[in-house]
């Protein structure tokens, strides 16, 4: 366990933009802020412990007499320069950019549609990121690229491929800082065979990964860690942050698992659609049918797993027509097939929150319904969630039936529509392609680097 000091560089949480709250709204739907706590949140200043910091550079004087802009100076200016762009698209509803846009994102699934589409542009010709090169495979460096954690694997593999147009090719130029750790890839080889399911190992491994790095890189301390992220898909990796909570307050963890009730923070953390791919495969089998060919009100086919889908089953297996719900499929009926011939699909969470029901509805043009409680949505910093899903708690699981029906064919065929105008924003690209998931996860990343501000 790697010795922590107290860092004297402040870091100052962005007070007067506040992007994620008037503009995206993350937490929205998840916490209630007044005027007061708002102040609270943004200006917290904790004492952490972090370990020996290095010199950033502040800055020079030139011989005569001017001031030399250091790094930090020139990154926290181009970040001004974006937030006072992505304050006026808003306010005037349009655009600016450096290029042409192929595609202009418009309609009711945005939260702000001129806010997200200045933002994703600023993003694009502004933010760079520098992959930490340290630590060997198969813990870092690589993970799973197929099956239900491909998502994991799938960023770590962008960013390391030399084709991510927002890797920095020195980390003086970066805007955040990728520690490319596979939460996936400690289960796999460093608990097998499993003798005890303690998450001392993995909040080892992860916090010595950042004990390296802070010691030989100056990026660390420089931010207090408000700059650096990690991705994971497991159901483990909220838990390689807990053993050192100091340690991790400012830290960006990119997940799956966004469970409010288990330490996720929709201010700090972004949530990451979970995508089942077959081998091989860049997305999700699917079989997308006409409106009209869709005969099969609601439909679930998945494995009896956690509270949530016991008491799906309890109420709704193999007992109606309309609403089909099974554990798993005989071999006569095809999964893909039943998708695409249902007009609802169900997600219920199962031992997590996350299920990648959600993004295989979408790509089957199927309505999702999410059952869950406490799951922060991938992207709803933009994305406006109401517009193409329905979510129905728990304890309405019973009425799941009464609620679908009551949706008139209009109001359906409007919400279809927008699951297939959203569906861009869950393909899978490599390289990455402008408003594609990759370039969603990042730009939940910006946001959050957007939100701070490094003093120099």
């Amino acid at each position: 366990m790697a010795a922590g000091c107290s860092c004297t560089t402040q870091l100052l949480l962005y007070p007067f933009l506040l992007l994620t709250v008037l503009f995206f709204s993350p937490i929205r739907n998840h916490l209630t802020f007044s005027a007061s706590n708002q102040v609270q949140i943004f200006s917290e200043n904790p004492e952490v412990s972090f370990f020996p910091a290095k010199d950033t550079g502040n800055g020079s004087t030139s011989a005569d007499g001017r001031h030399e802009k250091s790094h930090v100076e020139e990154i926290e200016e181009g970040l001004a320069r974006a937030r006072a762009a992505i304050l006026e698209a808003a306010r005037k509803r349009s655009y600016t950019s450096y290029k042409e846009e192929t595609f202009i994102p418009r309609g009711s699934i945005y939260r702000n549609p001129y806010a997200f589409h200045q933002s994703h542009i600023e993003m694009e010709k502004r933010f760079r990121v520098w992959t930490y090169p340290e630590g060997e495979p198969p813990l870092f460096h690589h993970g799973p690229v197929n099956n239900i954690y491909s998502i994991e694997g799938q960023f770590i593999d962008e960013m390391e491929s030399g084709k991510s147009p927002f890797m920095a090719s020195h980390p003086d130029e970066a805007l955040a800082f990728f520690l490319p750790i596979s939460v996936v890839n400690i289960i796999r080889f460093v608990y097998r065979p499993y003798t005890n399911y303690s998450r001392d190992r993995l909040q080892k491994i992860v916090e010595d990964y950042i004990r390296i790095v802070s010691y030989k890189y100056p990026y660390w301390n420089r931010s207090r860690g408000a700059d650096h992220f990690m991705v994971s898909c497991h159901d483990w990796a909220p838990d390689a942050s807990t053993g050192n909570p100091n340690l991790f307050r400012n830290f960006i963890r990119v997940l799956c698992n966004a469970n409010t009730t288990e330490g996720f923070r929709p201010i700090k953390d972004v949530s990451l659609p979970e995508i089942y791919l077959p081998y091989g495969k860049l997305s999700p089998p699917h079989q997308i049918q006409a409106s009209t060919n869709r005969s099969i009100l609601a439909f679930f086919a998945g494995g009896d797993h956690g509270d949530i889908r016991k008491k799906l089953f309890d109420v709704w297996k193999d007992k109606d027509d309309h609403i089909q719900v099974h554990e798993y499929l005989p071999k006569t009926l095809n999964y893909t097939e039943l998708m695409g011939r249902s007009k609802f699909c169900l997600c219920p969470s199962g031992y997590e929150v996350a299920s990648p029901r959600v993004v295989e509805s979408i790509h089957a043009g199927c309505i999702p319904v999410i059952i869950s409680d406490n799951y922060v949505l991938p992207f709803s910093d933009v994305l406006n969630w109401n517009q193409f899903s329905i979510q129905i708690p728990i304890d309405k699981i019973p009425e799941i039936k009464t609620i679908l029906e009551g949706i008139s064919i209009s109001k359906y065929l409007e919400m279809q529509k927008k699951v297939k105008l959203v569906r861009r924003h869950f393909v899978l690209n490599r390289p990455s392609q402008p408003f594609d998931v990759m370039h969603m996860v990042m730009h939940s990343v910006w946001l959050r680097r957007l939100n701070i501000w490094m003093p120099w």
